[in-house]
């Protein structure tokens, strides 16, 4: 999907904050709306037409929460409501799950439902969630994203936020809360996503969040559009009002991304992950033999072809593969190593294969899962070499790589098998050519570039070379 100049500039820069784990996510009501959850209005339809007033004609919503406490002289049937409505089970959304997938380490919600921690957990991050001022003090062993819910959950519906007077009393009754959003505004990059910007959660967080830092935030909003009935003077009116809330947003450094359909918001995430993914290589291969290569030079080549990797941004993902795995850490590590204020160890993800039955599985199923996991990662598929050592002990074609190239076509991760290393990786190359078009769409360039990588008679300078070369195009 193309996208306009000024989308293209937000997937550009938010990819490579992603890369940086400088990214944090605000959802709001938006959010959980496409997975079936009612939103603010919705929510407090019952309540309006209890107080006698049309939901349809009110926008202040807080106040509305706020009269039926008064009348009621109690929260209790706020609460009810927000428990019945958020105590069914609902999916997540596919911005969900594509939001999980990326290495987002902060999340912020006004939202009572468990929607954002459910996909993270099906994703298999370690969550640690803050819905009450307790729980900011500890921090979760091994998390691997924090969830604050500053408004509660709806497991403890009688502590939600929804009414005025907790607002308004909210900078005192939650200073920690906002303390820490405030920090994390300061020194990440939000991206606000369903909000409409005339919710009042937001309103009223806002009113208290400016501060000095530059630090540059993003939200998605929809372009208004002109509904059948409306006249020349009620669209311009209506376009008018939403150029001068682009424009007031900007008092709290926040960017407009500007959508004209709701589904576009889901093809831009799409294609920050693609890009984000297409940063990390997945380097498959083992080898009990080098064939014509001296085991020495093979070493050496997958040394540099790691090394050069790194330094060229990139990140590494490994299965510790025999014969090869060695190599690729030794040449990763010796790239971060020599620059480490310039590269990182999270450039470099091992993930050595089980050798034992564990958890009830056999080592089938293990490393079956290990490989989905690993390559679910990345966007990019390296095979090299690729044979093992069979029973009587003949060298074979390694089955394991065939299934990781099966597995990254799958996942349309973009494989690029270097045939002059032989073994299965020229065999993945003669499958390739069968259909390019099955494997690389409209990529139509990348499979001569791939054939060259099959002559043998390339020195280990131009194989990588070349290599690097495609790796770079595909990130473009």
């Amino acid at each position: 999907m193309a996208f306009d100049h000024e989308i293209e500039a937000f997937i550009k820069e938010f990819v490579k904050d992603i890369a940086e784990k400088n990214v944090a996510i605000f959802a709001g009501a938006g959010m959980s709306k496409s997975s079936g959850y009612v939103d603010w209005k919705e929510l407090l339809r019952d309540i309006a037409d209890e107080l006698g007033l049309k939901i349809d004609d009110e926008h202040d919503l807080i106040s509305l929460a706020q009269y039926h406490v008064n009348h009621r002289a109690s929260k209790a049937g706020i609460t009810k409501k927000i428990l019945e409505e958020f105590s069914e089970q609902a999916e997540s959304s596919i911005n969900h799950k594509i939001l999980a997938r990326l290495p987002i380490p902060t999340y912020w919600t006004t939202n009572y439902d468990t929607l954002i921690e459910d996909s993270l957990k099906e994703a298999l991050k370690v969550v640690d969630i803050k819905h009450e001022i307790d729980q900011l003090a500890n921090t979760k062993p091994k998390r691997d994203v924090v969830v604050y819910k500053m408004h509660g959950d709806a497991s403890s519906p009688s502590k939600a936020i929804i009414a005025k007077e907790q607002y308004e009393e909210y900078y005192k009754t939650h200073e920690q809360f906002i303390t820490a959003l405030s920090g994390d505004l300061i020194s990440k990059t939000f991206l606000f996503i369903g909000f409409s910007f005339t919710d009042p959660n937001l309103d009223y967080v806002l009113s208290r969040l400016r501060t000095s830092s530059n630090k540059q935030h993003y939200c998605f909003m929809k372009r208004e559009s002109r509904l059948s009935n409306d006249c020349d003077e009620a669209f311009k009116y209506k376009t008018r009002k939403q150029e001068l809330k682009i424009n007031d947003l900007k008092r709290y450094k926040i960017q407009t991304v500007l959508v004209d359909e709701y589904e576009t918001i889901t093809e831009i995430l799409k294609e920050i992950e693609i890009r984000f993914r297409k940063k990390t290589i997945f380097i498959s291969g083992s080898a009990e033999e080098y064939g014509d290569w001296q085991r020495s030079e093979a070493q050496s080549f997958i040394h540099e072809l790691s090394k050069k990797l790194i330094i060229t941004n990139l990140r590494i993902v490994n299965g510790f593969g025999w014969g090869v795995g060695s190599a690729v850490i030794n040449g990763a590590l010796e790239a971060i190593y020599s620059a480490p204020e310039k590269f990182s160890e999270d450039q470099l993800i091992v993930r050595p294969f089980p050798q034992f039955e564990t958890n009830n599985k056999n080592l089938a199923d293990l490393w079956e899962d290990y490989r989905q996991r690993m390559i679910a990662l990345t966007g990019i598929a390296l095979f090299i070499f690729g044979n093992k050592k069979s029973d009587n002990g003949s060298i074979i074609p390694a089955n394991g790589v065939m299934r990781e190239f099966e597995i990254a076509v799958s996942n349309g991760v973009i494989p690029i098998p270097i045939g002059a290393t032989g073994y299965m990786a020229k065999i993945i190359t003669s499958q390739l050519e069968e259909n390019p078009t099955k494997y690389f769409g409209t990529n139509t360039w990348i499979y001569p570039l791939i054939k060259e990588l099959n002559n043998e008679k390339l020195t280990q300078h131009e194989i990588i070379k070349k290599t690097i070369n495609i790796i770079q195009r595909l990130g473009k």
